[in-house]
């Protein structure tokens, strides 16, 4: 979904494509002055960090200030709590990621999933020295299955992340997150499972859900 500015058609329909149920991704190109979008509320966290930093972040609470004018929160602010994730209206859960040229967000009712993450990656190959660092055995065995030898995994732990931390309130490391590509899922040491959703196009973007209850 296109959220204003200037965005990709090629990831914007790749996006679409992994979009589920009631749940809204969008996405923005990060330009120059987008930092000042950050309201009051949001600004304040990022007073001591640089330039690209509060320009990325700004970008994000755009994308993320579109989605949920679509849920019936106009010009809602989304200030990041001391945990660092952001703090999102009642009613509402949602993620928010960048990198240096994209800035990416998934929206959803509380109830529509039990849980949510979004992360984006540039679509180029992990750099070798930190295959080791991020996967496991069992996935460096299957890397060849990465286009991008291990990057498009890294996404999805990231995205995983997001999605478990606000449920689990736990730091975990990449170890402790076991993805299958080919399946689709994410198996955490506390045998949560979490299902995935891939983008592999101009970036590379990961979404992570746990489904709603019944």
């Amino acid at each position: 979904m296109s959220c204003g500015g200037s965005t990709d058609p090629v990831l914007q329909s790749e996006l679409a494509a992994i979009a589920v149920p009631g749940v809204l991704i969008g996405h923005r190109l990060i330009a120059s002055g987008d930092e000042l979008a950050l309201l009051p509320e949001e600004a304040e966290a990022f007073t001591r960090s640089i330039d690209k930093v509060r320009r990325a972040s700004g970008a994000a609470r755009i994308v993320a200030r579109s989605l949920l004018a679509q849920l019936g929160h106009p010009g809602c602010p989304v200030p990041r709590t001391r945990a660092g994730p952001p703090a999102w209206p009642a009613g509402v859960i949602g993620s928010l990621a960048h990198d240096s040229a994209v800035a990416v967000a998934a929206v959803a009712r509380q109830g529509a999933v039990g849980a949510l993450g979004i992360d984006v990656e540039p679509a180029e190959a992990l750099p070798p020295e930190l295959l080791d660092m991020v996967t496991t055995p069992q996935e460096r065995g299957s890397v060849a299955a990465d286009p991008y030898q291990g990057r498009l995994l890294f996404v999805a732990k990231e995205a995983v992340y997001k999605a478990v931390y606000p449920l689990d309130r736990t730091f975990l490391e990449h170890h402790e997150v076991e993805v299958s590509l080919a399946d689709r899922t994410a198996r955490l040491r506390n045998s949560r499972v979490v299902e995935l959703r891939f983008c592999v196009s101009t970036h590379l973007v990961a979404l992570a859900f746990i489904r709603a209850r019944a």
